[in-house]
């Protein structure tokens, strides 16, 4: 189901170990992701614990310029995208140094947080990160499911 365009790597926990998970590139446009992280995220789908926050690491490199960056988050069911909250929506202040630079790589940091009143679900979760014209710097999707 899963079109296999970039390994994600995902630690596992304190060991360092790592597995190869399969994620879509959702239309990255104005960048190119070389790796993804997601941790704690085993095995797929990612298993998202209620009351728990997850790190999120994108190394991509950028095709244009742009002075800044908005992150955007979505739970994906049935096709239809319902907003997740973040705490910190402007990758300027996620680890990537702005004005963003045409060739140069960057490393986006983040946090997902998993709400206690989230329901127990089956989700696709859909990150994007947009630039200056909100076209995509990033996009990818991996299924996750959410569980007390």
């Amino acid at each position: 189901m899963w079109a296999l365009t970039v390994s994600v790597i995902l630690a596992l926990g304190a060991a360092g170990l790592a597995e190869p998970l399969k994620f879509l590139d959702c239309g990255s446009k104005d960048g190119s992701i070389s790796e993804v992280n997601v941790s704690p995220c085993p095995v797929q789908p990612c298993l998202l614990h209620k009351g728990v926050n997850y790190s999120v690491n994108v190394t991509f490199s950028s095709k244009i310029e742009s002075q800044g960056s908005q992150a955007k988050v979505y739970g994906e069911m049935l096709h239809v995208d319902i907003p997740f909250p973040l705490e910190q929506p402007d990758g300027c202040k996620c680890g990537i140094t702005c004005p963003i630079e045409k060739g140069r790589s960057y490393s986006y940091l983040n946090k997902l947080p998993v709400k206690s009143e989230y329901p127990s679900i089956k989700l696709i979760v859909k990150w994007e990160l947009l630039d200056d014209e909100g076209q995509m710097l990033f996009c990818w999707k991996i299924p996750v499911q959410i569980t007390s």
